[in-house]
């Protein structure tokens, strides 16, 4: 048995069974990855995929127990790998963030800022994506911390801890008559074209519910993954936006004015994720208490051994 057994059947289970794709991910070759997956199988005395002739196409009874196994196992293999590396250099590194475009754009400056102070040699590879795509970074072990406001609680090996709360704001031209209209009801919305989120980012399952549960359908003809890209489209008159209260500064958006939303849609939850299990390094832990301060690492730690996210 070897590691690139192992990592042939996780890969193979990521990759919808797709030998072509698991090949290039462990870059190797096709034949490579079967010849693997046999010999493990030989070895165990276990099939551990199902088969339509030489095609897997899934996982058997017994190889959805011993997939569980090789996650721990490659797990505590990378951790030994990174203690290894923390007790060699303290303070050198790559840590990899991925996070939601405006979490990356609003809420991480200052605490990359102020993390950069402390520790000048640690590199911060800073990936941009939706909340889906940063939850697959952060469990395949591309990305140390996932940070966004939907989705990540919804996957059993991320272990999430929420950060911080805010809430949407209606941005207009000026001059603008919802300006004349308080407080503003979703009815008011509702006469305009209204330019916000993809569906997944930034809250806006929390606008779609308000307007379901009201009854009132919304023109919502433009949506983006940039908070700065609707200011702009709102700034050129082609509707109403609706952003993240985060997103807007009075002093920097002219042009722009902002009208309280928070009577209008729930109050969203910005959470940090890490990969159950995982070994964070002294830095990680820093940059956690640079972002949300009242996270503490004792509790991080309980909850990547099992226990109960704070």
């Amino acid at each position: 048995m070897n590691f690139q057994q192992l990592r042939s059947i996780r890969e193979a289970a990521r990759r919808n069974y797709n030998l072509t794709e698991v090949a290039n991910a462990l870059f190797t070759s096709q034949p490579g990855v079967s010849r693997q997956i046999r010999e493990l199988e030989d070895e165990l005395g276990v099939v551990i995929f199902e088969r339509n002739g030489k095609r897997l196409t899934g996982l058997t009874e017994p190889g959805k127990g011993i997939l569980k196994i090789i996650d721990r196992l490659l797990i505590e293999a990378e951790n030994l790998q990174h203690a290894s590396m923390e007790y060699k250099g303290q303070s050198t590194g790559t840590l990899t963030v991925a996070a939601t475009h405006t979490q990356a754009r609003y809420a991480l400056p200052r605490a990359v800022s102020h993390f950069r102070t402390a520790f000048p040699d640690v590199r911060i590879a800073l990936q941009q994506s939706s909340p889906e795509h940063i939850a697959e970074w952060v469990l395949s072990g591309k990305a140390d911390i996932g940070i966004a406001t939907e989705g990540l609680s919804q996957f059993p090996d991320l272990v999430s801890f929420p950060c911080y709360r805010w809430s949407h704001l209606i941005v207009v031209p000026d001059d603008h008559p919802l300006l004349s209209r308080t407080p503003v009801r979703l009815e008011d919305l509702a006469e305009f074209q209204l330019i916000t989120y993809d569906v997944g980012f930034t809250g806006r399952g929390h606008i779609d519910d308000a307007f379901d549960k009201a009854g009132v359908r919304p023109d919502i003809v433009l949506t983006a993954m940039d908070s700065d890209v609707i200011k702009q489209y709102v700034s050129l008159g082609l509707g109403v936006g609706i952003v993240a209260s985060m997103a807007f500064d009075h002093g920097r958006d002219k042009g722009l004015r902002a009208i309280e939303a928070s009577h209008l849609f729930a109050s969203n939850t910005t959470r940090l994720a890490v990969r159950r299990g995982a070994y964070l390094r002294q830095y990680a832990y820093e940059f956690i208490a640079q972002f949300a301060p009242e996270l503490k690492r004792g509790d991080i730690e309980q909850a990547l051994l099992g226990g109960e996210a704070a």
